[in-house]
């Protein structure tokens, strides 16, 4: 699949994350496979997941483009941090690798633009996930298929908020011709259409698509509601 196929599949679309934390119950490669499963029957235009053996497992398992990385350590770069761990989320069969392209040093002393040749060379796409507009623009130079909003908010120096990073989201979209995904904090439909409105290619829904951890404090599903959904397809309720 190109990067014109598959950003035409996702456009204004939901990619769900199919992950759990270490020490979360659901952090098991069956478990994570059925999300996936009842990702597609939502309607999800694509699967986030994480780790070799998760995702070589969800591509057996569902017909939808898998969004493969590699969290590796809880300090500094640890999404797809180095070109190895890329490779292996390309041999798992992930059709798109995401990895960190902040601006921090990667621990194999490798550039971004590293990473991306390596994964384009083995024939998969990569998403840079990002903090900033700046880095945004440095990914999509050194060639990354698409650029998502990951990391703002997670990386010292960007600001702390609630839901996600709008300002990002648009100031990207006016910035760069690769598609914006806008991931992190969204939590409702309301969320999802405003980032859409302000130049979201698609959204990608975690926490918020079944909130396996934590609810928000009225107690209520943060995607439950009634009527139709702002996004095309992939309701989560």
């Amino acid at each position: 699949m190109t990067a014109q196929e598959l950003a035409t599949s996702l456009q204004g679309r939901l990619i769900v994350s199919c992950q759990a934390p270490p020490g979360d119950p659901m952090r098991e490669t069956g478990t994570l496979v059925r999300l996936a499963r009842s990702a597609v029957a939502g309607g999800g235009a694509a699967i986030r997941a994480n780790e070799p053996a998760v995702v070589a497992a969800i591509v057996e398992a569902v017909d939808l483009p898998v969004i493969g990385l590699w969290k590796d350590g809880d300090v500094g770069v640890c999404i797809t941090p180095t070109v190895r761990h890329a490779l292996a989320i390309v041999e798992a069969g992930a059709a798109v690798v995401a990895a960190d392209a902040t601006d921090r040093p990667r621990p194999d002393g490798s550039s971004f633009a590293e990473l991306v040749a390596a994964v384009h060379g083995a024939g998969a796409l990569v998403m840079a996930d990002v903090s900033t507009l700046a880095e945004g623009i440095a990914a999509a130079g050194q060639g990354a298929d698409f650029v998502s909003t990951t990391l703002s908010g997670y990386v010292p120096g960007t600001p702390e908020q609630t839901g996600p990073d709008l300002e990002l989201v648009a100031a990207l979209s006016a910035a760069i011709d690769v598609p914006v995904v806008t991931e992190g904090r969204v939590n409702t439909p309301e969320d999802a259409a405003a980032a859409l409105a302000r130049g979201a290619h698609s959204i990608v829904v975690g926490t918020g698509c079944g909130a396996r951890r934590r609810r928000p404090r009225s107690g209520r599903r943060p995607w439950r509601r009634r009527g139709p959904s702002p996004i095309r397809s992939g309701r989560c309720s």
